[in-house]
């Protein structure tokens, strides 16, 4: 799974969000969503990782999950792609409103 697919389900960009600045272990993630069992929350962390958002330690008889904040580069790369095609189209909507102003 790659990354953009990762993030294409609601639940893994709140995982995201829970695990962005502290490290946390599976079952404190699961005990945020309550309304779905351990192993879908366990199937939404093998996905983060598989796509590289997360990492996963080992600390005794947990497993700690942390952001990767490089598995997200290929959507920042994307992301900021976009801008320039949208700025100079901007660009050029403003200059033609600027310009039928002057006449």
């Amino acid at each position: 799974m790659n990354a953009f697919a990762a993030l294409a389900e609601p639940r893994r960009r709140a995982i995201l969000s829970l695990v962005r600045d502290t490290p946390r272990a599976a079952s404190d993630i699961a005990r945020e969503f309550p309304e779905i069992t351990q192993q879908a929350v366990s199937l939404h962390l093998k996905a983060l990782s598989e796509a590289g958002l997360v990492d996963v330690q080992p600390a005794g008889r947990q497993r700690l999950y942390m952001l990767r904040p490089e598995g997200l580069q290929p959507v920042r790369d994307y992301l900021e792609g976009l801008w320039p095609a949208r700025l100079q189209l901007l660009k050029q909507a403003v200059e033609r409103e600027v310009h039928s102003d002057d006449r």
